[in-house]
């Protein structure tokens, strides 16, 4: 079997933080409206379907990852961006964080985190003024709990939110991202020398 490479495209190699510092990069691997699930693969640098949502079901609105960050599940952090109009994937969008959604997700036994960070496009006119979580209503918070909970429901996942927070955390949890993306690479450039 021949060894991973080390990703070369551009993805791969974005930074988490827009050089604002108070903006994070998202990269959008599906939009919104979308009944069809993308993923990217870093291996080869393009987006792959990895599933497609049952009739009537969509996405309620851009969903992508933090590139740079690492979360609990040991996939990137987990976004879902709020803009006027969907984006497409593989779109690169700068952010600003107004929330989390901390949960936990359980796949064949095995449980691990997998928050869901809450953002507004830089750009954004609808949400422009949005700057916490706690402006949004409630039912539309509950609306997007639901959707993650019967989206991996239909997966043969268990999705349980733990809580929400303000930007705050989700800028922590970004920072929390980074420190552990670096580290697991450290660990693989030790194990290509070693």
């Amino acid at each position: 079997m021949a060894a991973k490479s080390t990703p070369t495209d551009p993805l791969s190699r974005l930074p988490a933080l827009a050089d604002s510092s108070t903006d994070t990069h998202v990269i959008i691997d599906t939009p919104k409206g979308s009944r069809n699930k993308y993923k990217f693969d870093d291996e080869h640098g393009i987006f792959k379907l990895s599933g497609v949502l049952p009739a009537g079901a969509v996405f309620p609105f851009d969903f992508g990852f933090v590139p740079s960050t690492m979360g609990g599940d040991g996939d990137p952090l987990d976004v879902l961006v709020l803009m006027d109009e969907p984006a497409f994937a593989g779109c690169v969008i700068e952010a600003r964080l107004i929330g989390v959604i901390e949960a936990e997700q359980t796949e064949d036994g095995e449980t691990a985190r997998n928050d869901r960070l809450i953002a507004v496009a830089a750009t954004a006119r609808n949400h422009q003024d949005v700057v916490s979580l706690d402006q949004l209503s409630e039912n539309l918070l509950k609306e997007i709990e639901h959707f993650f909970v019967s989206y991996n429901e239909i997966k043969g996942k268990r999705f349980r939110p733990l809580g929400r927070h303000g930007p705050e955390r989700a800028a922590e949890l970004i920072e929390e991202g980074i420190k552990l993306f670096r580290g697991r690479r450290k660990a693989q450039r030790g194990k290509k020398t070693g």
